[in-house]
Formats: C-alpha cells, structure tokens, sequence
C-alpha cells in the first residue's frame, strides 16, 4: 500500500492519544484509506444500488416469484428470491452445520446417483452468516445479506488497489464500477459467497503484486474455505512465488511460505469431507453424482453452445435467455484475454485468469451461469477500465449509469427467474 504521511502535532497531549510508533496515528491513518479507497467504492456502491433497485422491481413487476417454491425462486416478498437456490444451502449450513454422507438415489434422474447433501458448500461464507447472526441479533437472511454487501465492498476495494498499482487511479475507479454491473453481478448481492470470493482473490493478487508473500499465503489459504474455485487462485499465487523462488528477489522463506500456506483451506476441506463420508474423493463423487458439476474437458460447454447457436434445447440444463447471454460472453472472451495479456499484467494475474476461465468452461454444469462463473476473473475488467480512463467524469457515470439500469436485468432477473443461479 502507499506510504502514509506522518502528520505532525505541535500538541503535546493530542500526540500522547495516538499508538507509539504509529506516525500519525490510527485517525490519520484511516482518513487516508478513506481518500484512497472512497471514490472506488461509492463508485461501486452506487452504481451495484442502481442495478438491485432495478432488479428487485422487476421481480415485483413480473410476479412470478410468489408462484414459485421459496426454495427454488420464490417467496413471499421480492428479496425472497436472494435467498433461494443455493442460498438455501448457506442458510442450511449456517443453522444445522454439516451432514456429509454418500446416499444413493435409486431410479434418480439421468446423471444424479447420489442424493444432494450441503457438503458441497464450503464453511467460510456460513460460518460468517453464523457469526454475524450471533453478534448481531439478525436472523440468518439479514446477517448473510450483510455479510455479502460488505465483503462487495472490499472486493471493489481490492480490484481497486490491483488496477490503480497497474494503470492508475482513475481506471481502478472504473474497474471497481464495471464490477458493479459486469454480467453475473446479480450474485454479489445475495445470499451467495461471490463478493467474499472476489474480495479475497483480488487482495490476494494485489499481496503478491506488492511482494507480500506470507499475507498472499494466508489470504489464499482463507479463500479455500469459501470456494472449490479457489484452486485457481492457489495455482496462479503458488506459479507467481516459484518465480520468485527462482528469482530470489525476495529471499526464500517468504515465498516459500506463500507456497505451503495457499493450498491448505482448500485441502484441508475436500480431505475432512472425504473423512466424514468414509471416501477420500467422496468431495468429488458428491459433485459428479449429486450435482452434476464436474471437469469434462470443455464438452458440456460445447454442446451448450452448439445448441444455443443451432436453436436447439437437447443439453442438459437449457435456459433459452441465460444461455444466449452465456454464449456471448464466452465468444467475447478471447479478445478480452488478448487486451489483458497486451498490458503485461504480472504474472499472478494472466494466470489467475486463465485458469479460471479454463476451470469453468471446462466444466459440465449450468451453461446460462458461466457470467457468475466467470465473475472472479475481474482482471478481465482491466482493458476495458484502461481504455475508459479517456473518458470524462460526465461521460464515465452515463455509460456506467446506464449500464447499471440494464444489469438489473441481464445480471439479476435473467440469472434469478429465466435460469437457476
């Protein structure tokens, strides 16, 4: 992080109020967060308030949500809908804590052989909902509510501080903004671990940027307990400390430290279900037979694609609406990957963002979800935030804001209502 002037005081007994050794003091201190990190986030604050208000009037407009289960969709109020689907789960996982098991299904449904149970969700967002719940006096809802506002706050903080160290000021503004309202934004304000992830894998990436290994290490270990996605950040965290190690810029113990610490959340996990289930791969037997969601080497994304292009519905998990958005995207991928790797983005960075694009489209799963698959590749945002910064204030916040108006829509009611989040 920037260094932080000290502010001296001719006071006497205003200096004997601050930390010593703390030049300036905690006050000084956070005034300079503020003004470091405020545009950013009142940018994405902003800008995301747009896109939610949007979205939760859809949904009153439509009302369908009533018509369906609270589980899948529905609910009695709007905002019901954040909570459904996954976020069911969480809310599961917050109150009744684990259950691993491998129970069959007999005469299940083409490809579920084994019955759905909450293992598959990882600990760190639950456990925070738990948390908060209990020191907060909230029920569940709220407390992951407020979990996920917050931790999006962050994220863009994150984003913020990886893009102004690459491009500048103004284009870490910008970014922090396209988060807002990139497609699959919709998640980041619900009861879904996203902004937690995204806030962790962006400081990670910024650790590293900045050479601090151990903090790199512990944030990555931290991530691991949120999402299996982490992998892609424990691979990108753990090639760019190798280089280091090579290097020897930074010494050894450091990097090699990042090394050890990043895989240790996420194994550690995938290794305790294995226990409790009484298979050392009942983590991924669960999502292979249970949800459906596996590593096929790209198949499942294809046929998606082909049947979207063809017109057609004969592939598993077809949303005619999310699908043609996810199709889209994904054809616009290789020429954002081109602009990206033109900056010369560190290496943390290229590959946190390619692996993550290969682990999702190489994955069988719900193809109309690979804008919330893809929304932890935020340097993906870097391009287009560069190319921005040319832009006049007054023209940033029309094209933002109006962007903002349409998320409500492609980023919230397609995912929520015309598709399963």
């Amino acid at each position: 992080m920037n260094a932080i002037p000290a502010v001296a005081s001719d006071a006497p007994e205003q200096r004997s109020d601050e930390p010593e050794g703390v030049p300036g003091g905690w006050r000084e201190h956070a005034r300079a967060l503020v003004v470091r990190f405020g545009p950013a986030v009142w940018c994405y604050a902003v800008l995301k308030l747009i896109g939610f208000t949007v979205f939760m009037k859809l949904l009153s407009f439509s009302g369908d949500y009533i018509k369906k289960h609270p589980r899948f969709g529905g609910g009695a109020n709007p905002w019901d809908v954040l909570a459904s689907w996954d976020g069911w789960w969480y809310q599961q996982v917050a109150e009744f804590g684990y259950h691993p098991a491998l129970i069959p299904v007999p005469n299940g449904p083409v490809g579920f052989t084994v019955e759905q149970n909450s293992a598959a969700f990882f600990p760190l967002y639950p456990g925070l909902m738990r948390m908060t719940s209990d020191v907060t006096g909230l029920g569940l809802y709220g407390a992951g509510m407020l979990v996920s506002v917050v931790a999006s706050l962050f994220a863009a903080a994150g984003i913020y501080a990886v893009v102004d160290r690459m491009a500048g000021p103004k284009a870490g503004v910008i970014a922090a903004g396209i988060w807002a309202i990139a497609p699959g934004s919709g998640a980041e304000w619900a009861i879904y671990s996203d902004s937690l992830f995204v806030a962790l894998a962006a400081w990670a990436c910024y650790c590293v940027m900045s050479r601090q290994w151990v903090a790199a290490g512990v944030i990555t270990l931290v991530a691991g307990l949120n999402r299996p996605t982490a992998a892609a950040l424990i691979g990108a965290v753990g090639l760019a400390a190798l280089v280091e190690l090579y290097r020897r810029d930074s010494g050894v113990l450091r990097p090699l430290a990042a090394v050890v610490l990043a895989p240790v959340g996420l194994l550690g996990y995938v290794a305790w279900v294995g226990w409790r289930m009484g298979e050392w791969g009942g983590y991924f037997r669960l999502q292979h037979d249970a949800w459906l969601h596996y590593f096929d080497w790209g198949q499942g994304t294809w046929a998606a694609m082909r049947g979207v292009l063809l017109g057609r519905n004969d592939y598993p998990f077809a949303f005619p609406v999310p699908d043609l958005f996810a199709t889209l995207i994904v054809l616009a991928l290789p020429a954002l990957v081109v602009l990206l790797v033109r900056l010369r983005p560190p290496l943390v960075l290229t590959a946190y963002t390619l692996a993550t694009i290969v682990s999702v489209l190489g994955s069988l799963g719900i193809f109309g979800n690979v804008s919330r698959y893809l929304l932890p590749a935020f340097p993906l945002f870097i391009a287009l935030a560069v190319a921005m910064r040319k832009l006049s204030w007054p023209v940033l916040a029309a094209v933002l804001g109006t962007g903002a108006i349409a998320s409500g829509w492609f980023a919230g009611y397609v995912i929520f209502e015309l598709g399963v989040p």
